[in-house]
């Protein structure tokens, strides 16, 4: 049900170039002083929007986001003692 994403970052030259790369993905964030825009695209279509995307002439680099590849889930994590007896809740 879930499609898996991952976010491109594109730097490009001129703030109007944003009206065309908003076509190429789900646009969520552009910065108007470093000139880059953030993008979403589906994890399958990553390799051919980016080649697409090189092939515009206002494009300078793209980076790509590495969250999709970084494991979230930690082995060795315990939780605080402090914290349990603070949210005990009933006891005066």
């Amino acid at each position: 049900m879930f499609t898996n994403r991952q976010g491109l970052v594109v730097y490009f030259q001129h703030m109007k170039n944003v009206r065309n790369i908003k076509r190429h993905g789900h646009l969520i964030y552009t910065s108007k002083k470093l000139k880059y825009a953030v993008l979403y695209v589906n994890e399958e279509e990553v390799d051919d929007v980016k080649a697409r995307l090189k092939k515009l002439p206002y494009v300078t680099r793209i980076d790509e986001s590495m969250k999709p590849f970084i494991r979230t889930e930690y082995e060795n994590s315990k939780p605080d003692k402090a914290k349990e007896y603070d949210y005990k809740y009933g006891s005066i």
